[in-house]
């Protein structure tokens, strides 16, 4: 993605274009008595971004769009297929105790609950680990099915969703990560999660890439 921001330069660049565009690169050139060679780098960056369109033999135009229309025409490019991570998931089977250390090596907040075939059957997350280890609970014999939170009330997501989207549905639900499935005659399958840490990774990439 790129950056929204502009220098000074591009910024006069703008109100070059704007005033009298259709307008040349020499042209833009000779009102800011600079060379040609010295503003191709800036007309690059504000075309790639979106600001002007450039047209064969014509020159610049000025697309009429701000940074903020911008920056939201970016949002809208940025998919789930292109920041999902590797889900980390634990067996329906598997007690408590084991999906607590799990949780803790894999330094995630979800762990999402599957079936010998990678069918998702539930969702865990640190409170509900929290939750079962209050008490006198022998937490070894405890299987995570009993405490998860499951089907059909599991909110998901797809890779070809806007990260947009699922970054609403985090904040709406006040959860951490969403999986990623992909329907299949046995259910949902799971092939990734997203988190607020890929989201927020996403929306950085805007302004630094």
């Amino acid at each position: 993605m790129r950056k929204i921001e502009l220098n000074k330069r591009q910024e006069l660049i703008l109100e070059i274009v704007k005033e009298n565009g259709p307008i040349t690169g020499e042209h833009i050139a000779d009102q800011l008595n600079l060379t040609r060679a010295t503003l191709r780098p800036d007309l690059a960056i504000l075309t790639m971004a979106g600001f002007l369109d450039a047209r064969p033999r014509v020159g610049y135009f000025y697309t009429g769009k701000s940074g903020t229309q911008l920056l939201t025409e970016n949002l809208k490019k940025l998919y789930v297929k292109d920041y999902q991570s590797i889900p980390v998931v634990v067996n329906e089977n598997v007690s408590v105790y084991d999906a607590i250390c799990t949780m803790f090596l894999e330094d995630v907040g979800t762990l999402f609950v599957v079936d010998e075939r990678s069918i998702l059957m539930g969702v865990l997350s640190r409170k509900d680990l929290l939750r079962a280890s209050i008490g006198k609970q022998e937490l070894t014999s405890i299987p995570v099915h009993i405490i998860m939170t499951r089907m059909p009330n599991i909110t998901m997501c797809h890779k070809e969703d806007l990260l947009i989207d699922i970054a609403k549905v985090l904040i709406d639900k006040q959860i951490d990560a969403l999986p990623v499935v992909k329907e299949t005659e046995q259910g949902f399958e799971v092939t990734g999660r997203i988190t607020k840490t890929n989201i927020t990774k996403a929306f950085v990439s805007l302004a630094h890439d």
